[in-house]
Formats: structure tokens, sequence, C-alpha cells
């Protein structure tokens, strides 16, 4: 499952040479829907198409549907966001799908839901398909406690008053903003109903977005100007991991399964202070992906082929408003120029091709450094394909090594290549005996940080909790979360949630 110099570099003064992205175009409203095509959108082909730019979903006598179904964007899934779109609806009744989740049955979606009709009784409500029902009438100000009943705490209009702002078999515009447990929706400027959930065993701060088509008679909704803005989360932080696609064999390189786990351990053991999501296999075409994330992970495959070469812009623009970026594995390797340049600024480091070596060996921990990334971590031994001799900042500077080790005479042993180093790598271990840097972190000059772990080339060794925990509390920090004393405390995964979510290969 995610993320994330060229000599001579003179540490402070690095220019990177790529165009970057405007600060607004990090944090502005972004289109989600081409106006040409169910790019990025998944539903019944028989009910869904694109017309005259519009998304159209319709049924009719001759085609109804039996249940409720959806089109599904598949570019992400909402956490704190405000949506903003038009509709028009001929018959029956629709709505917008918010932080959802996928039914049992293909194309069904449950959730919360902006819910109008061609009727006078639910246009601006907030209901929950397959979720509780009514969360709050038109009009209402609702809280949910833990009892799944919502409570009008305040009546701010009066419902068929408010209906007079919906125009029938017209245009309209909706907006659903979602901020902590608050939902809130609004159509054509005037805000129809809002929503608190408090009840803890129900309440849902991520998932799907879905457009909804009814079942029953025949009707036609409309969608255009489908546009997406994430909100900073504020209360906990947020963690995008980018997983690279598969490669290498069973149990190497799970890009996907180990973000995957990663995440899970985040927003299950750390106090709910985190919220992470995972993007598979490769860039994501989400345009809204980075604009709330605290902390940008890379896991993927590096070199040449890195993922990020073609997207430098858009971390910078995050970096720039102090998001901090890590990489796991290869995916610390990159070409020397622009993509090096950036992961030094980044995170202080990389892996560079003819420089720096990639054996597998068992590296040996019998020390750490104290930084709030070895936080509780004792000190381990484990086997994997630990590169070293990598290319830091000039004079290491705001660079801290975590994970320092000598590797073995044997660990170059290899013929010459890209991955095999140069004659100073050889000098560097065989004859000055120097110890190498598996991790470390980066302070940089805009208040940012970085990190970069070069192990977990096999899947196993997230078992390891110490292997685990250093590289969960360098999260953590460069998200700037506070470590806790004993570093982020997680079970040991089983067996079973090891193999879950592996890549097909």
């Amino acid at each position: 499952m995610k993320l994330f110099p060229k000599l001579p570099l003179l540490a402070g003064a690095l220019v990177l040479t790529f165009p970057l992205l405007s600060r607004a175009a990090d944090t502005d409203a972004l289109d989600i829907f081409d106006g040409k095509s169910l790019t990025g959108w998944d539903g019944d082909p028989r009910f869904w198409k694109v017309e005259d730019g519009c998304i159209t979903g319709q049924t009719t006598k001759e085609t109804p549907t039996e249940n409720n179904t959806f089109l599904t964007w598949t570019g992400g899934e909402l956490d704190d966001f405000e949506l903003t779109l038009e509709y028009k609806l001929i018959g029956g009744n629709s709505g917008v799908q918010v932080r959802s989740f996928p039914l049992d049955r293909k194309w069904g979606v449950g959730g919360y839901q902006a819910d109008f009709e061609a009727g006078d009784r639910y246009s601006g409500i907030i209901y929950g398909e397959a979720f509780r029902g009514i969360l709050a009438d038109r009009g209402q100000k609702n809280v949910i406690g833990d009892d799944h009943k919502p409570v009008t705490k305040e009546q701010f209009g009066d419902a068929a008053a408010l209906q007079k702002a919906v125009k029938k078999e017209d245009w309209n515009a909706l907006k659903v903003t979602a901020k902590g447990w608050t939902i809130e929706n609004s159509i054509n400027g005037t805000t129809t109903a809002s929503l608190t959930d408090e009840d803890k065993g129900m309440r849902r701060r991520g998932g799907l977005l879905a457009l909804q088509l009814h079942a029953g008679p025949p009707m036609k909704v409309q969608f255009r100007n489908v546009k997406l803005k994430r909100l900073p989360m504020g209360d906990v932080k947020k963690i995008v991991f980018i997983a690279g696609r598969p490669s290498h064999g069973r149990g190497e390189h799970e890009h996907r399964a180990g973000s995957m786990l990663l995440a899970k351990s985040l927003n299950t053991g750390a106090g709910d202070r985190f919220y992470a999501t995972v993007y598979s296999n490769g860039w994501p075409a989400d345009p809204t992906k980075f604009q709330n994330a605290d902390a940008i992970i890379m896991y993927c495959d590096g070199g040449g082929g890195h993922m990020v070469n073609r997207h430098l812009p858009e971390v910078e623009a995050a970096h720039a408003r102090g998001a901090g970026v890590g990489a796991i594995h290869y995916g610390v390797e990159v070409e020397k120029g622009p993509s090096g340049d950036a992961f030094l600024k980044w995170m202080g480091g990389y892996f560079e091709m003819n420089w720096s070596v990639n054996p597998h060996w068992d590296a040996d921990y019998k020390t750490l450094p104290q930084h709030a990334v070895t936080r509780g971590v004792e000190p381990f031994k484990a086997n994997d394909e630990w590169y070293y001799h990598m290319r830091f900042r000039e004079g290491m500077k705001n660079v801290t090594p975590i994970l320092t080790a000598l590797p073995p005479k044997e660990t170059l042993s290899r013929g010459d290549g890209t991955h095999s180093g140069n004659p100073a790598v050889r000098e560097a271990v065989l004859t000055k005996a120097e110890p190498q840097h598996m991790m470390w972190v980066s302070e940089n000059e805009n208040g940012s940080r970085g990190f970069g772990f070069t192990g977990a080339h096999y899947h196993r060794n997230w078992q390891d909790n110490n292997f685990r925990k250093v590289v969960l509390n360098a999260i953590a920090w460069i998200a700037k979360a506070e470590v806790p004393a004993g570093g982020i405390q997680t079970p040991t995964p089983s067996e079973e949630e090891m193999k879950a979510n592996q890549d097909k290969k």
C-alpha cells in the first residue's frame, strides 16, 4: 500500500528544477467528473451514462432497477470535505452518498445521504441509507448519541419554507460539508439540515462518494460541475499512503498489504489520533489526495520507474504547506536530478544509483539514538534487503540517523552494476569499517519533516514489533504528532492479518 542529490549540493540552497504548483492548486475545489465520460466512476451501465456533458442516471418502465443502485466515485474516499455539484431531477428520488460503505449486493451503497426528490418531503434532509434511517429532517440541527437516535437541538427553519429553495425539474446547486463529526447540507445557498454524529458505535469519519438512482417509478437524474475540496482534519493527523503496483514474488514488495497494515495500526492502535488512508496500485487519479495530508508515505518500486517522477509538483505543493514526506524500501530510490533533489529537500536523503547498494543481509541494530522516533524501540536484528550508502545532504545537515549498523564485507560480493555502489562504498565498508545508515529522519528548511526507511523488502518483517514500531513512530513524527514515551504500541499482526490484502502475483 503508500509514498514518498545531486552533487555538489549546498545545504539550504536547493533549487528544484521542476515547475511548482501554486498554493491555490493544493487547496482549491477540483473537478472529479471530466464532463465527457464515466472514467473514475463505477455503476451499472444499464442505468448510468454521460448525456449532454452530465452524469445521467435513468430508469424506464422497460428497464427498472430492482434495488436502489449507485454510481460510485473510484478516485478515493471522503474524509473532511466540501462537495459541490448541480443536479436536475425528473421524477422519483435520488441523493448523494458521502462517507459511505459498500453493501453486499453489487452497486449497492449505504451510509450518510444528502437526499432530494421530485416531491416535497425529502429534499435537503440527511438520510442514512441502510444506516439508521432519517438522521436530520429539513430545518433541523440534530445530534445522535450512542443510542443511535437523533435528537433535535435546534429547529432553525420551517421545512415547508425551506422546500421553496428547491427548483423542481430544473438545476439546483447542492453543497455537502463534512467537518469532524458534523455534516451539513445546503441547496441553492440555503442550509437545509445539519447533523453531529456522536454515535461512537456507528459514526463514520470516511468512506465512499456515490450518486443514487432510486428503485420505483421511472425517473431521470443528472449531475454536473462535481467539485471536491478536502478540509484540514484538525483533531487527527491525516496520513496518505501511496502504494505502488505489484512486483516481485509472494511476500516481497507487498506495497498494498504493507501500507494497509500500517494504516490499520495507526487507525486502531494509536488512540484516535490518526486518520490513515491508502491509495493502491500506483499513483492515484484523485486530484484532491494531498489537500489535507499531514504526511505522505510512498511504498513502491523506484529508480527510473518511480511513480513520483512525473508527479513531483504535486508532492512539492503539499511539502510547501508543511506536509511530511516518507518513503519505504525501493521507494527511497530515485534518479539523480529533479527527483533526487526533491528527495533531499523533502527527507534528507535517497538511494542514488552507482553510489548506493542494495544487498540482502542480517542488520543488527545494537544501539539506537535518543529521538522521538526510537521511543519504545528496543535493539533488534532483521534479515532484509537493507540498502545503504545513501546520498545524504552535504554535511548531514538536519539529518539524524535512526538505524545504523556495520554491513559485513559479503554485502559487497555482487558484480558491478547500478546497484553495486562504487569504489567509495568498498572503501567505506572494507577499509574504513564505517557504519551505514538504513533509516534516517530529516528536519527541513520550511519546518516540515521527512524520513527514509530502506527495509521492508520482506512483508514478514512487519511482524517484528520493533521493526514495525520504528516506522509507525516515524510516520507520526513527520506528521507532527506527539510520539508516546513507549512509542506507538500495536499488537503483533496475526498470520491472517499478514496474509490480508496481498497482491496476486
